[in-house]
């Protein structure tokens, strides 16, 4: 079965068409700067050809359109006719506490991922329209909706309730959610392959670290707490996102002038590493060079942001109890050597120790990074989010 994954945002869709029955990518890509007077479009084959190039397109229906006119283009697509896709599933971020699982979606299933917009205001409006985009492009195609919150619900309420007035919970759901949950459920499941135990009793921290940053401690294959709160804000420090902070710094903030929606653009958009840092990018690589060349303020966010990472390990290791390892993942996660060796030589008091050499070969591949006479493991686990998805759309619509 070929199963389509969409990942639409704001102002870009990301594609992957896979043949679920080796969990082969046939192709993928993307379009970027969707909206702008030049959007771009990537496409890649399963062989190795590669298509980029400004493609005018207006709005996520005709960016689809696009995706599916490459597909079964005769000389560089890989499908002969869209009715061999089965399935699209999409990643959704926010389906407030009425949604907990992959679902079929209908008009139902549809109000809801719009009466989340508020808890969602950027993801949620572009997922719907992706959604809406494949509907009127393939008549009939089953839609799948997967979660970015479904894989958190697991947590008790000691820790997804906030300590503010229980009918603020009750009237209007004010609790923490928790997203990136597509990643840490794969995440989970491929490191507890690669410990070889069984989910059930696998015990670990999982730290998404990218340009949104978010852990959870997963007991029993389960979250039982997570960093990311009633939006993808709460938690750690990120590219662009302040990360935790006291909300009466966020009431000072309106005392300065500044209006609710200016405060909400500092805080997802122009704090974290890009706010201190100073350099004009939230990117770590950048981040990480303009600190080896001496600019401090750039030395001082790469410090705050492992100090937070360590921070978090510590509490969740508690929390858990009996925490085997911890994995390692995201585009910082999976990729930068610096930051894993900077969060690893801090947790000497957990029973971990960095082995330098397994550092320096993983790059963006599964391994482990400690020493073997760690009794805390500390490893690097790639994660496939599209995979994740396309496992629970052909779950879904083949029982």
């Amino acid at each position: 079965m070929k199963i389509l994954v969409i990942n639409a945002g704001s102002s870009s869709m990301k594609f992957t068409l896979f043949s679920m029955s080796r969990e082969q990518v046939l192709a993928k890509g993307l379009f970027e700067r969707l909206g702008s007077d030049a959007p771009n479009m990537i496409y890649k084959r399963f062989d190795g050809f590669k298509f980029e190039g400004v493609i005018p397109v207006a709005n996520q229906v005709e960016a689809l359109n696009e995706i599916c006119r490459k597909l079964v283009d005769p000389e560089v697509g890989v499908i002969r006719d869209l009715s061999e896709i089965k399935a699209v599933g999409h990643r959704v971020l926010h389906g407030g506490e009425q949604i907990t699982a992959p679902v079929l979606v209908d008009a139902t299933v549809k109000g809801i991922i719009r009466d989340c917009f508020p808890l969602g205001p950027l993801h949620n409006p572009a997922n719907l329209a992706g959604i809406e985009a494949c509907e009127a492009a393939m008549p009939g195609v089953p839609n799948v909706a997967v979660f970015d919150t479904q894989f958190h619900q697991t947590m008790p309420p000691e820790a997804y309730l906030y300590a503010i007035p229980y009918e603020y919970y009750e009237r209007y759901a004010i609790r923490k959610y928790g997203f990136h949950g597509t990643s840490h459920h794969y995440v989970t499941q491929a490191t507890a392959k690669f410990l070889g135990r069984e989910l059930a009793e696998t015990n670990i921290i999982t730290c998404h670290l990218g340009n949104g940053c978010s852990m959870a401690a997963i007991k029993g294959g389960k979250v039982i707490d997570t960093t990311m709160g009633l939006t993808p804000l709460e938690g750690l420090m990120m590219g662009t996102r302040s990360g935790d902070m006291d909300p009466a710094a966020v009431l000072r903030l309106v005392d300065l002038g500044n209006s609710a929606a200016e405060v909400d653009t500092i805080l997802n958009k122009k704090s974290g590493l890009f706010g201190v840092g100073g350099i004009g990018t939230g990117d770590m690589r950048d981040m990480l060079a303009a600190a080896e060349s001496g600019n401090e303020r750039a030395a001082l966010a790469v410090r705050m942001f492992v100090h937070r990472i360590v921070k978090y390990i510590g509490a969740y290791y508690c929390l858990i109890g009996n925490c085997e390892a911890i994995a390692f993942t995201g585009g910082i996660g999976e990729y930068s050597r610096p930051i894993r060796r900077m969060v690893v030589e801090r947790l000497g008091a957990l029973g971990v120790r960095l082995d330098a050499e397994r550092n320096e070969d993983c790059f963006g591949k599964a391994g482990l990074i400690s020493t073997d006479d760690s009794t805390l493991k500390a490893l690097v686990m790639p994660t496939d989010e599209e995979l994740m998805i396309a496992r629970n759309t052909l779950k879904l619509v083949t029982r």
